[in-house]
C-alpha cells in the first residue's frame, strides 16, 4: 500500500520477533502493560488467568504516544495486582541528540477509572561482562543485572536514574564504580586502567497495586511523549526494518540522504492476559511533511483514515511481534 506518498506495507509474518530495545541510537522502545513484582534478580512478569484485556486504543507520533486499556476480571472476586510499566534501559552516555529521557519522564501520566495516579519508581542498572578473546578483551553481548553491585558501591537510585533525568552527566557514577572495592566489580570494568571506559544501562519501571472489581471492566489510560531516534540517513538495513516498499526505495536511494526519526513500541507483553485481546485498534499519526513506513505483522488491514492518519484493527488479537516506524522528511 503506497497512498498519497506514503509508505504502509502488511506483513503475514508469524514467527516471534526479539524486542528491539537495543536500538539504541536510533529507536527505543515503549512497552506494554504486564502484571508481575520488581524483584532483586530483575523485574519478574506474571501471566494472569482471570483478568483478560478486553481492549486496546493505542496512538503513536512523534510526540505523543497515548494508550487507553480495557480489562475485564472475569472471576467472581476482586483481584488486586500488581501492574509494571516498563521503560526500556538506556545508555549511561546517549550517541543520539534525538532521544528526549527528561522529557518522557516528565510527561509519563497515568489514570485509574479517570482518576490520576502516582506509581512507584524503580530503577535498575545493566552492564556487560568482560570477556578475554585470544588475549583480547571485549565484551560479552549480554548485560547481566547490576542493580545491587551499584549500591554495594554507594551508588544511590538516584544517581543510577541519571541517564534518564540529567543525561550525559553519569561522572560521578562512573568514579565511584572506578574506586568500589566490591570484587564484583571486576568481571566489567578493568580497575587498573586509568582511563578505563566505563558503560552501563540504566532502566525505569513504574508500578502501581491495581485493584479488578469482579464481573467489572476496569480502565487504565496511559499517556507520554516517547523516545525518539533517528538519523539523517535512511539506508538499506532501514528500508528492511521499516518495510520501505520497493518504488519509494528507488526513489529514496535517487535523492540521496534522507533524515528521519523513528520508534519503536512493544507489544507482546500485551499476551500476559487470561485471552487475546478482544478488540484492539492502533492509530498512527505523522506530520504533513513527512512519509510514514512500517510494517504490521498481523491479519488486519492498514487503513488511511485522514491525510496524515493510518489505522488498524484487529480482534481476538495475540500480539507476537512488536511495533518500530519511521517518520521519513520529504524533504530536506
Amino acid at each position: 500500500m503506497n497512498n498519497n506518498n506514503d509508505i504502509v506495507k502488511t506483513a503475514f509474518i508469524f514467527s516471534l520477533m526479539t524486542a528491539c530495545t537495543a536500538l539504541l541510537a536510533i529507536t527505543t522502545a515503549q512497552a506494554n502493560d504486564s502484571t508481575g513484582y520488581v524483584g532483586t534478580g530483575g523485574v519478574q512478569y506474571l501471566k494472569n488467568n482471570n483478568i483478560s484485556m478486553h481492549s486496546e486504543d493505542l496512538y503513536i507520533s512523534k510526540d505523543k504516544i497515548r494508550v487507553n486499556y480495557e480489562f475485564k476480571n472475569l472471576s467472581n472476586k476482586d483481584i488486586t495486582e500488581t501492574l509494571l510499566f516498563p521503560l526500556p534501559p538506556v545508555p549511561s552516555q546517549l550517541e543520539s541528540d534525538f532521544a528526549d529521557t527528561t522529557r518522557l519522564v516528565d510527561s509519563f501520566k497515568v489514570l485509574s477509572n479517570g482518576k490520576a495516579i502516582t506509581p512507584k519508581t524503580h530503577v535498575r542498572t545493566f552492564m556487560y561482562p568482560i570477556v578475554i578473546k585470544n588475549g583480547e578483551k571485549t565484551y560479552a553481548g549480554k548485560a547481566v543485572d547490576t542493580t545491587e553491585l551499584f549500591k554495594a558501591c554507594g551508588v544511590k537510585d538516584s544517581e543510577m536514574m541519571t541517564p534518564w533525568t540529567n543525561q550525559g552527566e553519569t561522572d560521578k557514577v562512573d568514579k565511584k564504580l572506578q574506586n568500589c572495592t566490591d570484587k564484583r566489580i571486576n568481571q566489567f570494568i578493568d580497575v587498573n586502567e586509568e582511563d578505563s571506559y566505563i558503560s552501563w544501562d540504566s532502566q525505569i519501571v513504574y508500578s502501581w497495586q491495581q485493584t479488578f472489581k469482579a464481573k467489572a471492566i476496569t480502565k487504565i489510560n496511559h499517556a507520554y511523549q516517547p523516545l525518539v531516534g533517528g538519523s539523517v540517513h535512511l539506508g538499506e538495513e532501514e528500508f528492511a526494518t521499516f518495510c520501505v516498499d520497493g518504488p519509494t526505495e528507488l526513489g529514496l536511494s535517487k535523492t540521496g540522504a534522507r533524515p528521519y526519526h523513528a520508534l519503536s513500541y512493544i507489544l507482546t507483553t500485551g499476551a500476559n492476559w487470561a485471552k487475546p485481546i478482544a478488540n484492539f485498534k492502533l492509530t498512527v499519526e505523522r506530520d504533513p511533511n513527512e512519509l510514514v513506513s512500517f510494517c504490521w505483522r498481523g491479519k488486519g488491514k492498514v487503513k488511511k483514515i485522514g491525510p496524515t492518519t493510518f489505522e488498524i484493527k484487529e480482534t481476538n488479537f495475540v500480539p507476537k511481534h512488536d511495533f518500530e516506524v519511521a517518520f521519513i522528511m520529504k524533504t530536506w
